[in-house]
């Protein structure tokens, strides 16, 4: 899709052996993030509001109109724009790494000696476009596809021999994916963000004032204002701050960053609970809870995707190899498709395991539901998934091997 192209795309305009340019590709993620909230925003209102005073001949137009503009724009810069080169399916790569080290494997070959491995003489590696990558000592079975059997022979197909950088490409991609599992609970918890946090809403009073009643689907916005709110606060008023204490050139490293958000998001799921216990306790058909309680749980949960999925970003970024970024990208919006997946079969568990839709904790009459249960199950996954991130991150090695290439500002 558009979302992992442009962010690869964007952060590649950057020259990484520049340092303020490095810098300002970091603050890249932070605007693109909020570029994105500021079109939802503008989608759950503005053109909502259009739709249903013009109908939906407007409602489609106008963003027809604003892709096609949008489509100007970037033509536009094509003279201007840095260019990577096409570097060919990675996951060719990564099969033939898999069916060579496992040929060899059952071929009795073993790694003796890291010069018994096979690289290309030149100074960039045979992947086009990409630069060598340097041997490292995880995942030494993989290293087996790498191994020359036959010295004075001929070069092999790569799906008899790999090269040192194609098996590290591969790892790469291998590493990150704990780090990528270990994130998918936050997904779970923001799916309620468009389902029961809007039914939540639909038993609140929302008039603000005698004329106006904020519709029940447009309250997501809540988290978006958040996002729009904090992220400049961030990047203009936090880093520099938090810099000073950390040492650290973004103040956070990317790992840390997601870590705020995944603990941010605990405490996002225990307010939509108490606040949910709270209503359903209290009910009055002539005086109903304000939507403003819920409040905190839209700012607790936005302020978690803010810190989270920017730091997704930077990390599946940094942590790609040349030929896998834009790959790497879009492991962070399939995530949020996986969580949609699993939220969905966990209310389908639950509502089987209670009783069903009429009897169980989530029943068609909220009022009648124990949603508060449901609520109190993802902050004790969000919690235990917590823990299990901490211990993910504190053994993650970076590209190079090295255990502090995202926590300590080494940006290689």
């Amino acid at each position: 899709g558009i979302k992992p192209c442009v962010s690869s795309f964007g952060a590649d305009q950057f020259d990484e052996a520049d340092s303020r340019e490095v810098q300002t590709k970091y603050a890249f993620f932070n605007w693109f993030f909020f570029a994105i909230n500021i079109g939802a925003l503008l989608g759950i209102t503005v053109l909502v509001y259009i739709q249903d005073i013009k109908g939906w001949t407007w409602g489609f137009g106008i963003p027809t109109v604003a892709m096609i503009c949008s489509i100007a724009i970037l033509a536009a810069g094509v003279p201007y724009y840095r260019y990577q080169k096409p570097m060919g399916s990675p996951f060719t790569r990564f099969i033939q790494v898999s069916v060579a080290s496992v040929r060899n494997h059952f071929n009795g070959v073993e790694v003796v000696r890291e010069a018994d491995l096979y690289e290309v003489k030149t100074n960039q590696s045979d992947i086009l476009g990409a630069r060598k990558l340097p041997h490292t000592t995880q995942y030494r079975f993989l290293d087996k596809a790498a191994v020359v059997t036959d010295p004075e022979g001929s070069p092999k197909s790569r799906w008899m021999l790999c090269t040192v950088t194609q098996v590290e490409e591969f790892k790469c991609f291998i590493r990150v994916l704990p780090v990528w599992a270990s994130t998918i609970a936050l997904s779970i918890s923001f799916s309620q963000l468009s389902t029961f946090f809007v039914s939540q809403a639909n038993k609140t009073n929302r008039h603000l004032g005698p004329n106006f009643e904020i519709p029940a689907g447009s309250v997501p916005l809540f988290a978006a204002i958040n996002a729009l709110i904090l992220v400049p606060i961030y990047e203009k008023w936090m880093v520099p701050i938090i810099r000073r204490r950390t040492g650290h050139p973004r103040g956070l490293t990317s790992l840390q960053r997601m870590g705020v958000g995944l603990f941010v998001s605990i405490f996002a799921l225990a307010s939509a609970a108490l606040v949910e216990k709270k209503r359903r306790d209290h009910l009055n058909p002539l005086s109903k809870m304000s939507v403003f309680w819920l409040l905190p749980q839209f700012f607790l949960i936005g302020t978690a995707e803010v810190f989270t999925y920017v730091g997704q970003l930077e990390f599946f970024y940094d942590e790609a190899t040349d030929g896998t970024r834009s790959i790497s990208s879009a492991m962070f919006l399939s995530e949020i498709g996986m969580g949609s997946w699993l939220s969905t079969t966990l209310v389908k568990i639950i509502d089987s395991a209670t009783g069903g839709e009429e009897q169980g904790w989530l029943r068609n009459d909220l009022n009648m539901s124990k949603l508060d249960y449901f609520y109190w199950i993802l902050t004790a996954i969000n919690g235990v998934n917590f823990l299990v991130y901490l211990w993910v991150a504190q053994r993650y090695k970076g590209r190079h091997g090295s255990s502090t290439s995202v926590r300590d500002g080494d940006d290689s």
